[in-house]
């Protein structure tokens, strides 16, 4: 793949380089600013970028914001935000488009490379990869749609999980069940959010933004 990282930490920022290189990926640009994020997201077109939310110049919220400028500019554009903290408003903003090609970590939460690499090849791929405490700080401050009570709890599980990215057979690994047992459960929930066949868009996405009160 190829990368940009955003970060204005060097050690942070070669660390993340070294990292990358070691599983093989290439990384097109670094940038430590915010302007520096946007003009390179722009530019460069990466595969995925890895953007830190507090950059400067006034170390608030300059790299998530340069996210969405640049999806705003290249729909769909993959990035995964990985960071300290969880800008809710933004965050939210950022996945409303539906167009997949999200991530959002916190710092604390990334334990091993494979975890983090994994995370970026789906989001690389047009899917979402959210960290659990993430996605309970939007959904504790999100409208839940009504079509969501619809749900067993089990179909509530299958897409908490599948909020974090994981795919069927991680899911089924995940709750002890058979692939074919998930399979039957996210064509339910689908079937029960009104995502049929022929909807525009992936599926898998709009399900999670209507786990997260954006549907």
């Amino acid at each position: 793949m190829r990368i940009l990282v955003a970060e204005d930490l060097y050690l942070l920022r070669d660390g993340l380089v070294r990292l990358l290189e070691a599983y093989g990926h290439e990384v097109v640009g670094t940038a430590s600013t915010g302007p520096e994020t946007l003009e390179a997201l722009l530019r460069l077109r990466p595969d995925v970028a890895v953007v830190d939310v507090r950059m400067p110049p006034t170390q608030s919220d300059e790299g998530l914001r340069a996210a969405l400028a640049a999806r705003r500019e290249a729909p769909g554009l993959p990035v995964l935000i990985l960071s300290q903290h969880v800008e809710q408003l933004y965050a939210r903003e950022l996945l409303a488009d539906g167009a997949g090609g999200i991530g959002y970590f916190l710092k604390e939460s990334v334990f091993d490379g494979d975890q983090f690499v994994d995370a970026l090849e789906r989001v690389a791929a047009g899917g979402t990869a959210m960290d659990p405490t993430v996605i309970a700080k939007l959904f504790s401050t999100g409208s839940s749609p009504r079509r969501l009570e619809r749900l067993t709890e089990r179909e509530h599980e299958v897409l908490a999980l599948m909020a974090e990215g994981l795919s069927n057979h991680a899911i089924a690994q995940r709750l002890f069940l058979s692939d074919s047992a998930i399979s039957k459960y996210t064509t339910s929930l689908f079937g029960k959010l009104g995502l049929t066949d022929d909807d525009n868009g992936n599926r898998r996405v709009q399900a999670v933004l209507a786990y997260l009160g954006k549907l």
